[in-house]
């Protein structure tokens, strides 16, 4: 398999007031293309950290991050965004939906920065809705249908620049429980029929069941990375 994501010995350290905070500790692992991987730990255990690391939104302070073949530590920051966009699609537990913009120029505002044209880029964002199930709300607004359609939109927004990996923090965390399966059913969906690589962070073992592998952070390390069926319950 090839792969996506290689990290090598990493650290990040932020300066604060009360002093230097260590809060990834050599950090260690590899994700191939087309895996499902779930990331969970208490609050401060350093994956919102990590998360940022990997969508290229912060760099490290020691250690290697690779993201496809390009090692990310040297990047100035227009090159961590043109590879972000071009590579990442995220997803986030707010639906981040501008309210005044219907649902097609929402899916569609991604493509703004790849320089598409206007009516190009509402043709590909008609796709993406299509293929979320929302073709027929397209002229709609935000508050004009429900959280779990919101929710798809954003997906549909991750998916418009066809990224090699999504990136989802607490995707379902405004969603309740039916929604929420739906959710991650188009997330399977996505990984097992499209290989999308997704890495999604949750506090909730009933959502990283959804994942294939789960990587567990305590204290800035990785404390169990492998299988979900043999960690979930152990974390839970």
């Amino acid at each position: 398999m090839e792969e996506i994501i290689k990290i090598q010995d990493l650290s990040k350290n932020y300066h604060t007031d009360a002093g230097e905070v260590n809060v990834l500790k050599g950090v260690d692992i590899t994700i191939e293309k087309g895996e499902f991987v779930a990331i969970m730990g208490p609050s401060g255990s350093g994956k919102s950290t990590f998360m940022n690391i990997l969508g290229c939104l912060d760099k490290v302070t020691g250690g290697n991050y690779f993201l496809g073949a390009k090692d990310t530590k040297n990047l100035s920051r227009d090159e961590l965004a043109d590879l972000r966009n071009h590579m990442i699609g995220f997803v986030f537990q707010g639906f981040n939906l501008i309210p005044r913009q219907n649902l097609i120029d929402n899916v569609a505002l991604p493509l703004v920065y790849s320089g598409m044209k206007a009516h190009e880029r509402k043709i590909r964002a008609k796709e993406i809705l299509k293929s979320v199930g929302l073709e027929a709300f397209g002229t709609y607004l935000p508050n004009q249908i429900s959280g779990g359609q919101q929710q798809r939109v954003a997906i549909a927004r991750a998916l418009v620049n066809r990224p090699k990996l999504i990136l989802a923090d607490e995707p379902t965390g405004n969603l309740d429980t039916k929604t929420s399966e739906e959710i991650m059913q188009l997330f399977c969906d996505l990984n097992e029929k499209e290989g999308i690589t997704i890495v999604l962070v949750t506090h909730e073992p009933d959502i990283a069941r959804y994942a294939k592998r789960l990587v567990n952070f305590v204290d800035g390390r990785i404390q169990h990375d492998g299988p979900t069926a043999l960690h979930v319950k152990e974390i839970a």
